[in-house]
């Protein structure tokens, strides 16, 4: 089971989740989420953990619990949506006429 855990504190580190998580039953993997252009924590993160049951106690024991001075907010993960995979530019919009732009 896939959980997400959102309002982390920027000092919580994937071993502090793990362990917090562990309190519940086994964690096959806790990662934190972070920016990739400063290294910096983006304030959430996914537990896996292989247990159903495990898990859903884990949601239920976490949510609202203190974790390094912030209240959690934690549920069971949602699919990633398909953002395309056109790899484009996004900007659209290529046929609008172009101003003239004369100084």
């Amino acid at each position: 089971m896939n959980i997400y855990v959102g309002n982390l504190s920027y000092n919580t580190t994937e071993d502090d989740l793990q362990a917090a998580f562990e309190a519940f039953g086994q964690v096959t993997g806790a990662r934190i989420i972070t920016d990739k252009f400063t290294g910096r924590s983006r304030g959430f993160g996914f537990v896996e953990m292989p247990d159903q049951n495990e898990g859903n106690a884990a949601i239920q024991g976490m949510n609202e619990r203190e974790l390094d001075g912030r209240k959690l907010k934690v549920n069971e993960a949602r699919p990633r949506e398909d953002r395309g995979g056109s790899g484009g530019s996004g900007g659209g919009g290529g046929n609008r006429p172009r101003r003239n732009n004369r100084y």
